[in-house]
């Protein structure tokens, strides 16, 4: 993400005023969220609970990474090492990269996977719910990769991250201490997660954890030098 000064605003207030819109139902949708009895029938309204939330929901038990070994779904990539500092191929262009999606492959499937998710996620942002890089829905079960720089393969979907831009944006935090970045790919009980291309990444976050049969996260770092 880059310095939050103008985007992070732009982005929440996006969020704010979003409408029914972007979801049109599934096993897993937005209306039965709806109906819990600790979200307000608001899509505006859930938006602010999910990044809020987004955190604690992350954190909550045992670390991303610890829960997908239990679960056995596997990430690789030939672009990204847990722990280290990303590519510059994979920066922000506002940071001096080439925003490109890193590579990504995914074994050991979950018996009863229909379709697969994937996420970006910042949990270091200076926000209250993190900051959304990139969201995919309803990748085909038959695709376990994605090419560097590729577009997914239809059906799948590429929803609206927290710089209020549709597909990947590469890291690009203020200077300081480096942020963590969260890759994961999520196993899902659904066929589609019934969502329009506007929808925040943030929502098909939700919704993936909600319907995961497993998940699998890489969890690399990138920083800028202060000034």
């Amino acid at each position: 993400m880059p310095a939050f000064a103008s985007s992070a605003f732009a982005s929440s207030a996006s969020d704010s005023s979003a409408s029914d819109s972007f979801v049109s139902g599934s096993s897993v949708s937005a209306s039965s969220a709806y109906r819990s009895p600790f979200v307000r029938r608001s899509p505006a309204s859930l938006v602010r609970l999910v990044r809020r939330a987004a955190p604690l929901l992350l954190a909550a038990g045992l670390p991303l990474s610890a829960l997908a070994q239990a679960q056995g779904l596997e990430l690789h990539s030939a672009d990204l090492r847990e722990g280290e500092t990303i590519a510059a191929a994979h920066v922000s262009i506002a940071c001096g990269g080439g925003n490109q999606a890193p590579a990504l492959e995914w074994k050991n499937v979950p018996e009863g996977t229909r379709s697969f998710a994937i996420t970006v996620f910042d949990p270091d942002a200076p926000t209250r719910g993190g900051w959304w890089h990139w969201a995919v829905v309803n990748l085909p079960v038959a695709t376990t990769s994605l090419d560097r720089g590729a577009a997914p393969p239809k059906p799948a979907l590429q929803l609206r991250n927290d710089f209020a831009k549709t597909g990947y944006t590469g890291p690009c935090p203020p200077p300081g201490k480096p942020h963590r970045y969260e890759f994961t790919v999520w196993a899902l009980k659904s066929e589609a997660l019934r969502l329009d291309a506007k929808a925040p990444a943030a929502i098909a976050g939700a919704m993936a954890r909600a319907d995961a049969l497993g998940h699998a996260t890489i969890t690399v770092q990138y920083g800028q030098a202060k000034k």
